[in-house]
């Protein structure tokens, strides 16, 4: 019997598996809707009725970090990823600070304040409460692997966090991009920072449980709707030298690099293959230019794709008869030999029928 890890192993290896493999994510308010409609009380309970072959475990959801020596915390304390302010808003780790919003469907957070705004040279940077690669605690990390993986069962994913997004999230992302081309020296000063500890993370990591771990997970949103935030040459210069470095470590594991992109990344995708990704998502069909023939056609022998199921206008809008159609076309076409795990394309958002996510997850 082919266990959920051997299939996606096999995907991977572009080879045709028994089925496509099967991934997961959600908005919180999607995962109490399913467990209220199942009645189940625990997120697993989820994964295993939908027959997910992948689990997650994260740098800033399975650990608690130890904040020694910052004014926002007392000497030796433990504390947990985030904290919240006296006017409900709330930081994480890194400092920036984000605040709940609610719509029609569900509460999402936003970033409401830029701590590292006002800087205007590196040596601002000096003055800044950084964390350090201390406060991250990675001792209980092969209890949350037993807890979730416990027989080797499922593949499974590290995710690593972000370089890009987390650097903007201190300076605002107008600021981010302007002086990345008018004071770039500031803008690398703070992704030198950001990687450090990936890097420290990711070393410490791989040696506590690597050999439990098949895949490093890493995001960064580079474009937007109909192309890319900036050039593929400025990408060269500033941000992409910080994904080699962080993919290159990770191949150095013999891992799996998954690499997240938002919008329409397609004229990137030769760099990102050049520098170590093998596994792209989230293939969003409302962006790329090309179409899931086209990047088959041109990347299925160097990297496998993860997602393709629209989230903006299929899952939410569609009857289940047009959503498994359209998981059909995209297994047909990016699964041909292997080379795609089935998911949706981010984060299944709260307007979408559970009857839509039923029917995603019922076609073989």
């Amino acid at each position: 019997m082919v266990t959920h890890k051997q299939r996606v192993k096999c995907a991977l290896a572009h080879t045709n598996p028994d089925r496509t493999p099967r991934d997961f994510a959600a908005e919180p308010a999607v995962w109490s809707e399913l467990m209220r409609y199942w009645g189940f009380s625990t997120n697993d309970q989820i994964l295993r009725h939908l027959d997910i072959d992948i689990r997650t475990i994260s740098y800033d959801q399975t650990t608690f970090i130890r904040k020694t020596g910052s004014n926002r915390s007392e000497e030796g304390k433990f504390h947990p990823w985030k904290y919240v302010n006296a006017d409900e808003t709330w930081c994480d780790i890194w400092g920036a600070r984000r605040k709940t919003v609610t719509n029609a469907f569900a509460s999402y957070e936003e970033l409401c304040e830029f701590s590292l705004a006002h800087a205007k040279s590196p040596s601002d940077l000096d003055k800044y409460d950084w964390p350090h690669p201390q406060y991250w605690n990675f001792e209980q990390l092969n209890s949350v692997i037993d807890s979730i993986n416990p027989d080797d069962e499922y593949y499974l994913r590290f995710r690593l966090g972000s370089v890009f997004e987390t650097a903007w999230s201190l300076c605002g992302f107008d600021t981010f991009l302007e002086n990345l081309l008018l004071c770039p020296e500031l803008p690398a000063a703070i992704m030198d920072r950001v990687i450090e500890i990936h890097i420290s993370n990711l070393t410490r990591v791989m040696a506590i449980a690597g050999d439990r771990i098949d895949m490093i997970y890493c995001y960064d949103d580079l474009a937007h709707q109909s192309g890319l935030l900036f050039s593929r040459d400025l990408w060269a210069k500033t941000v992409g030298r910080y994904h080699r470095r962080l993919f290159q470590l990770a191949r150095s594991f013999g891992k799996q690099v998954m690499y997240h992109c938002c919008g329409d990344v397609c004229p990137l995708i030769p760099d990102l293959i050049e520098i170590g990704v093998t596994v792209l998502n989230p293939i969003q069909p409302s962006a790329i230019s090309d179409d899931f023939k086209t990047l088959k056609q041109k990347y299925g022998s160097f990297l496998s794709f993860h997602g393709g199921i629209d989230i903006q206008n299929l899952l939410p809008n569609a009857s289940p008869a047009e959503v498994k159609a359209a998981v059909h076309h995209a297994q047909r076409i990016l699964g041909k030999d292997g080379g795609y795990i089935l998911a949706p394309a981010h984060h299944i958002q709260a307007d979408t029928p559970v009857s839509n996510i039923l029917a995603m997850y019922e076609c073989d």
